[in-house]
């Protein structure tokens, strides 16, 4: 073998690297717009939490936002309601699961669980989605007081449990948090 034989190898094989990278880069400049038209657009991004303002919301009464496309109950419970809920014992519910994202996945569902917590256990904030077959239950209404799903017959109770029914489970609790007093932010 000469000299000249391992220089052309040597070219040779800097050629197919070469084209090889430049291939790389045209496949990742022309599959870089498929990609990125997969990421949310800036109007979906931004629904994903909301505020509301509660300050109108009296005790007894209800308010009901879109977040995500998906009803949101919002419910400022009244002292009855709350020792409704308070006296009806773990081992009487359906599911015993508080189904409440702010809290473990495992936490039973007690009021205080399925509550905006300590000190706020009049506020409710759930998914205002039946559990059985994704209809939206009427408020204030069925045996319990709470919600009832006319669809097929499921009744929540003031806590947003189901009590009676072929729902399987209690109504989601979202992730949100209280801004400040009277402000909301959910997801």
């Amino acid at each position: 073998m000469s000299a000249t034989d391992s220089t052309e190898h040597t070219r040779r094989d800097f050629l197919y690297v070469a084209t090889g990278v430049a291939g790389a880069v045209g496949a990742a400049g022309v599959a870089w717009p498929f990609i990125d038209q997969m990421r949310p657009d800036a109007s979906t991004r931004a629904l994903a939490s909301i505020q509301v303002d509660v300050s109108g919301v009296e005790p007894g009464m209800s308010l009901t936002v879109k977040w995500r496309g998906r009803p949101v109950f919002i419910r400022n419970r009244t002292e009855k309601e709350i020792e409704e809920a308070r006296a009806v014992a773990l081992e009487d519910l359906k599911d015993p699961v508080a189904r409440n994202a702010n809290i473990a996945a495992d936490a039973p569902a007690n009021d205080l669980d399925r509550s905006a917590g300590e000190g706020k256990e009049n506020w409710l904030v759930m998914i205002g989605v039946c559990t059985h077959l994704g209809c939206v239950p009427l408020g204030q209404a069925g045996e319990f007081g709470g919600w009832f799903c006319p669809c097929h017959g499921s009744h929540y109770d003031t806590a947003g449990r189901i009590r009676k029914g072929p729902a399987p489970e209690n109504l989601a609790v979202p992730t949100f948090e209280f801004v400040s007093d009277t402000v909301i932010q959910v997801g």
